[in-house]
């Protein structure tokens, strides 16, 4: 505890803040890819402490709010099934699908459960030969290691009951995509800590050099995010745009080779649709053909999906840093955390979850000075 205490010493961040301004002398808008940053900046007012017109823009780095929604209704269409044990972490049991949600399904007699590791639905397999069991497997390239060593393991072991409901996405080409639009008004990146331990730093440097931004790699406390900022002015100002690792501690240049290379044998690139921003051509991984028999999507009859978003959710300009969540007019009124209408209002890394939770009624007072009308008490 007193390692992480450390992170949070009021006194440095304070001194970092101080350097912040000090090197500020235009406005500048960064994006911090990561959703676990988003919460750490929201939950510290780290973007209040920053100089007038220096923006921290949210990006898409949610991995439960960039579920396509086809995938999220082709979950609950197995879910269904009878025989099925349907598995996933918590956190994807309130995201909404076209009209309904895992709890929903679970409430209506689906064996769905919350497990805490791939592996425990790799035991439940073992346990319950006579039951298909399948995992839903999402998540940056932070999660995919540990899904991909699960299906090796199934495949090991001759477990033939398991199946994997694939959505990873990578974060590299969301990068080059939102940089291509053209609404984008992001200037620099902090990169996300916790991906670049896996995959490591190497893919950065040329897109940092081909669309001109700083790209920071940072952590996830208040003192890792302030000194991913003040590099990141520190580069702005100076007119240049190099990779920057300020996360050395956890992000070794090459990253995890061993999970690299059980990424490699399990999985293939693919194109993937990102819920609320389209498909980005290779920004996924799908199972290779070694590993077909374990993809739940040809295991299960679930082709043909009807999708239908919500048409009052404006998450998608939400990933893609073009509004802030309150800007949304549903925001905190016909969407909550317990009744959201995107997954950016129901996932712990969501920027709607951490505006709801940190800053929804100042910025309700904000708007109406009276300070009555408040949209609703936790």
């Amino acid at each position: 505890m007193k390692y992480l205490d450390e992170f949070s010493d009021p006194d440095l961040a304070r001194r970092l803040v101080d350097e912040i301004h000090a090197e500020t002398t235009q406005p500048w808008a960064m994006m911090e890819v990561c959703g676990g940053q988003t919460h750490s900046i929201i939950r510290h007012g780290i973007d209040q402490l920053l100089p007038d017109g220096v923006e921290m823009i949210h990006g898409p780095g949610c991995p439960v709010c960039v579920t396509p929604l086809e995938i999220i209704d082709k979950a609950l269409a197995i879910a269904e099934q009878p025989g099925v044990i349907f598995c996933s972490f918590g956190d994807m049991l309130r995201v909404p699908g076209s009209g309904r949600d895992l709890f929903a399904i679970k409430g209506a007699g689906g064996d769905v459960r919350v497990v805490y590791s791939p592996l425990d639905a790799l035991r439940l397999a073992r346990e319950n030969p006579d039951r298909e069991v399948v995992f839903f497997g999402i998540g940056f390239e932070t999660t995919a290691p540990a899904n991909a060593m699960t299906v090796y393991q199934a495949r090991r072991q001759g477990i033939a009951n398991f199946s994997l409901l694939v959505s990873h996405v990578l974060v590299p080409p969301a990068i080059a995509a939102i940089m291509e639009s053209p609404t984008c008004r992001v200037q620099a990146f902090l990169a996300a800590g916790h991906v670049c331990s896996v995959m490591g730093t190497s893919q950065y440097p040329p897109l940092a050099e081909r669309y001109g931004v700083p790209i920071v790699v940072t952590g996830f406390e208040p003192l890792d995010i302030l000194e991913g900022i003040r590099r990141t002015v520190i580069q702005l100002e100076a007119g240049r745009h190099e990779l920057e690792n300020a996360y050395a501690r956890v992000v070794p240049p090459e990253g995890n080779l061993p999970a690299q290379e059980m990424l490699r044998d399990v999985f293939e690139v693919t194109d993937r649709t990102w819920r609320g921003i389209g498909m980005i051509p290779a920004s996924g991984w799908r199972l290779s053909d070694r590993y077909a028999d374990f993809d739940a999507e040809t295991r299960f009859a679930v082709g043909d999906i009807h999708t239908d978003e919500s048409k009052l959710c404006r998450s998608g300009e939400v990933l893609q840093g073009l509004i802030k969540p309150h800007e949304c007019a549903a925001f905190g009124k016909e969407c909550t955390p317990r009744n959201p209408l995107g997954a950016t209002m129901v996932s712990s890394e969501g920027a709607c979850a951490a505006y709801y939770t940190y800053r929804r009624l100042e910025h309700v007072e904000l708007s109406q000075p009276s300070g009555t009308g408040l949209v609703e008490s936790r």
